[in-house]
């Protein structure tokens, strides 16, 4: 039997080179479907962002804002609620601590006991 060693090269690189190409190629997928997914996730993001920004978690109105002894306080003016950013209200609690509920009667909107 006669042994071809140019013949058994080739074989072996085109081998290797197929191999090769087919990791290179799932490996390009796998980044493309990463960088798709990115994408996607950034898009929902944003569009979930701009629905429901400055929107009244009560009745789903437009909310204004505007600042209230220098904390900012968001206001529906259809139901008349108001909601604080996160910690606003702590804040603003602990600065008047001793004298709450006339504090909480100055709120715009709040007439209870």
């Amino acid at each position: 039997m006669h042994w071809d060693a140019e013949r058994l090269r080739e074989v072996r690189e085109d081998g290797w080179f197929r191999r090769h190409e087919a990791e290179l190629i799932e490996e390009a997928g796998r980044k493309r479907a990463q960088v798709e997914k990115r994408r996607r996730d950034a898009a929902r993001a944003e569009l979930l962002h701009f629905t429901y920004w400055h929107k009244c978690p009560t009745c789903g109105d437009e909310m204004t804002s505007r600042e209230f002894e220098t904390v900012k306080v968001l206001e529906c003016a259809t139901c008349e609620g108001f909601f604080f950013d996160r910690g606003g209200l702590e804040k603003l609690l602990l600065r008047h601590d001793s004298q709450r509920r006339g504090f909480f009667r100055r709120l715009p909107g709040f007439s209870g006991e």
